[in-house]
């Protein structure tokens, strides 16, 4: 028997404190024309003191089952992407799985930055394809402002926390371009890069957290050229050309990126969606919180077709085509 997976529903949560570029501006040497001009961005959701990933991610996680309506125990597997888990273990999806009174099935976590989502999404839809879940919860969450460096304004007028989570469910029949479902994921690593983006520290190396380093101008190249890359990986294998796509939700890593990865793409625009504004680089979280900003406005609609991409630290990078 073959099988594929439906999105059936999605949600997200954000904190409650907004933080302004001019209050950020107050204590870094930076200002709000110049975040805005250089990233698209104009303000960011920060964690209040004593919220975890783990409150986000199980918020965003209760808001997408009670969109699809399925109940936490008819749940089989929870992925959950993140690069700042509560703990270094256990995995903060099991923490989401007891919060939620899931007693079945398993939990885990998935770990490639900003494309973490898309890993995690991937992961998810095997599991269901093969047979082995019918009701998969996958989430991206991260209290980023935990490693940045906020002295350091290349990095810390760029990040936001967030979670954002979908609810997939098994059908019957292999996945096709025309019917609602994941169509194909597509997934991508090259560890040569590493020092382009990355945490200065870790439990194996130097005991401690450490912070967000980050060379700009090399990400953005990288970026713009993977991102490119993957979705037409993804449109080929699937004999779709871009005119057919209805939405792209990409990673928001900045407005630049978000420009430029379109123009690559010869794509409209108008038909990317974008939040950085709003939210800023929310990392693992940001696929599925565009996705749910822009199901929520009623811009992206049943039955439209739609491409997820992302790029994160690694470098990793993937898409995926989904019907809506």
């Amino acid at each position: 028997m073959a099988y594929h997976s439906v999105i059936i529903g999605c949600g997200s949560y954000l904190p409650e404190r907004v933080v302004e570029n001019k209050e950020l501006a107050a204590t870094v040497d930076t200002s709000d024309e110049w975040i805005i001009e250089r990233t698209g961005i104009h303000r960011r959701h920060i964690a209040a003191d004593g919220e975890t990933t783990c409150d986000l991610a199980h918020a965003a996680g209760l808001a997408a089952l009670q969109n699809a309506g399925v109940r936490a125990e008819d749940l089989d597997l929870i992925v959950l992407a993140t690069a700042t888990p509560d703990h270094t273990f256990p995995a903060t999806a099991t923490q989401v799985q007891a919060r939620l009174g899931m007693m079945k099935g398993a939990a885990f976590d998935v770990h490639a930055v900003c494309s973490g989502f898309i890993y995690a999404l991937a992961v998810a839809d095997n599991f269901l394809k093969a047979g082995q879940a019918k009701n998969a919860l996958v989430i991206g969450a991260e209290t980023f402002s935990r490693i940045l460096d906020w002295k350091d304004r290349s990095t810390c007028v760029l990040f936001g926390d967030g979670a954002g989570a979908v609810l997939l469910q098994r059908q019957d029949g292999a996945a096709d371009v025309g019917s609602p479902g994941v169509i194909s994921t597509h997934l991508h690593s090259d560890g040569r890069y590493k020092d382009h983006l990355y945490v200065d520290g870790g439990p194996s190396s130097t005991q401690s957290t450490g912070y967000l380093r980050m060379a700009g101008r090399e990400v953005f190249k990288h970026a713009v050229t993977n991102l490119a890359s993957v979705v037409n990986e993804a449109l080929e294998s699937n004999n779709v050309s871009a005119d057919q796509i209805d939405w792209v939700v990409p990673h928001q890593a900045n407005q630049r990126i978000l420009d430029a990865t379109a123009r690559k793409l010869k794509l409209d625009p108008a038909r990317v969606i974008s939040t950085v504004a709003n939210h800023a680089n929310t990392s693992a979280a940001s696929v599925p919180l565009a996705l749910s900003t822009a199901v929520g406005d009623g811009r992206i609609k049943r039955g439209q077709l739609l491409i997820l991409e992302a790029m994160g630290g690694g470098f990793t990078w993937g898409s995926s085509l989904v019907r809506w």
